[in-house]
């Protein structure tokens, strides 16, 4: 299972991006996906998930930040609103995989894509 994050990149505070994550491989279901982040220094944290349409977000990020997903797709989102400089952080992306014909959920984890923000 390959999960490729794209969107990332330089934006100036008060300004949007929007992350995009897709999942491929012998996928038979994803439980869960979401966003996790690391700022240099710091511990990763959780950004938002989203399982079955429900969704769940970190309070720094609550109200700014919507995360979408698409079945179909196998591919979630991160719509980034009212940036921050203290959002600076590589944002990686998460799923939880049940593999074609096996049983129960594996976590995977994407390569990260850098969102900078800064005047």
């Amino acid at each position: 299972v390959q999960l490729q994050a794209s969107g990332g990149g330089l934006v100036q505070p008060g300004g949007s991006l929007r992350l995009s994550c897709a999942a491929s491989g012998s996928i038979a279901s994803i439980n869960t996906m979401g966003w996790y982040r690391q700022a240099p220094g710091k511990q990763r944290e959780l950004v938002a998930t989203t399982r079955g349409g429900n969704t769940n977000y970190a309070d720094s990020v609550e109200g700014r930040f919507t995360i979408s997903g698409d079945n179909a797709k196998n591919t979630v989102y991160l719509q980034m609103n009212s940036l921050k400089p203290e959002d600076t952080a590589v944002y990686l992306c998460y799923a939880q995989v049940t593999l074609t014909g096996t049983y129960g959920w594996n976590p995977y984890w994407g390569q990260g894509t850098l969102v900078t923000v800064s005047s």
